[in-house]
């Protein structure tokens, strides 16, 4: 096991201190909005992820792939970071470094520090929409940054908790929903064919022939 629960000054204790004392003077109303914002905002991903896939019902068979493979990527980054924690065994700050007064409470003993999951979950979520749906996906990134940002500001990650965790899901969700979308978009094929799935998968929008266009027939004598 890797152990980084005694993290130094150089591991980012005093600019753990430097946000965390500029939180606990801030207005009461940016408190309870970074309080909210850093829960609220993994469920505004999930509402968007649920949303494209409603979308791509009416949509070819790549775009309904490449929604369905968006949450896939994220679940996928998701475990690797809860297996990361697990092995680097790295100790919350808001119980680890002493005298310091937190927005939101520390999470229970045994939930790890490094990488941080929320900032893992927004990263890949905006990552997968800037593949499948580019203009809600430009501005999603820099959403998915401030999600990251608030978990230092309610006091508990590290800041380089919440960096790793935004790289993590920036850089390896794209590729899983790369490495999978000829396989993804054969299966929805084949399985678009059954007539149970229609409500989940949709229809491939129909190529429509345009009608023949005859000239008058000519009177020949």
């Amino acid at each position: 096991m890797v152990r980084l629960a005694k993290a130094g000054p150089d591991y980012g204790v005093g600019v753990y201190r430097d946000i965390t004392e500029w939180a606990d003077s801030s207005p009461g109303w940016m408190q309870t909005l970074g309080e909210i914002g850093t829960e609220g905002g993994i469920l505004l991903f999930v509402a968007l992820l649920l949303f494209q896939w409603w979308r791509s019902r009416g949509r070819d068979d790549r775009s309904m792939a490449l929604a369905l493979l968006a949450p896939v990527a994220v679940a996928a980054v998701y475990v690797l970071s809860e297996i990361l924690k697990v092995w680097l065994h790295e100790e919350r700050p808001c119980r680890d470094i002493p005298n310091v007064t937190t927005i939101a409470e520390c999470p229970e003993p045994g939930d790890w520090s490094f990488p941080s999951n929320h900032s893992v979950i927004a990263a890949a979520s905006a990552a997968t929409l800037l593949i499948t749906w580019r203009l809600i996906g430009l501005l999603a990134l820099p959403v998915a940054a401030l999600i990251a940002l608030s978990r230092v500001y309610v006091g508990v990650h590290y800041l380089h908790d919440v960096a790793a965790g935004y790289l993590l899901g920036v850089l390896l969700a794209p590729l899983v929903v790369l490495a999978l979308m000829v396989p993804g978009t054969w299966a929805v094929t084949r399985l678009r064919q059954q007539k149970g799935l229609a409500l989940v998968l949709g229809a491939s929008p129909q190529t429509t022939t345009p009608a023949p266009q005859y000239a008058p027939h000519s009177t020949y004598r």
